[in-house]
């Protein structure tokens, strides 16, 4: 069976993904982040804290595996385990003071990485592109 088309549209976009998910990897590497402790800030930054089970379903990852991810970002001081008012035998993950400081700045390297990959596109052409893409994930 032979492979996609250089044209085949999910083909390039998966390709487009690829080379922004290895452009991300070189974004974080200032901060010795890797894309998925990045991702666990991201989710537990716009929530204001979270459960570890809850984090574990934003991330489509094992209750264990959430553990883990916190743990390391608790031994960075990202985060830190808090007691849940609503329910005093649960934790709660937020971030702190240096996760803040951190994710603000993973965020605006990351967004001024795709503006530079995406600044190959005249204006026009990249507003098209997020309205189609916005459309296309709009019902899955």
């Amino acid at each position: 069976m032979a492979g996609p088309e250089p044209d085949d549209v999910g083909e390039l976009l998966l390709r487009a993904a690829r080379t922004l998910r290895g452009r991300w990897r070189e974004v974080l590497e200032p901060w010795e982040l890797s894309p998925h402790h990045a991702r666990a800030l991201l989710v537990v930054a716009r929530a204001q804290g979270m459960r570890p089970s809850e984090l574990a379903a934003a991330l489509h990852i094992a209750p264990r595996s959430a553990t883990e991810v916190v743990d390391a970002l608790v031994a960075r001081d990202l985060v830190a385990r808090v007691p849940d008012p609503a329910d005093r035998r649960a934790v709660r993950v937020e971030l702190t003071e240096q996760g803040q400081q951190v994710q603000a700045e993973v965020h605006a390297a990351r967004r001024a990485d795709t503006q530079a990959v995406l600044a190959r596109l005249p204006a026009d052409e990249r507003a098209e592109l997020a309205r189609l893409l916005r459309r296309l994930l709009a019902d899955g």
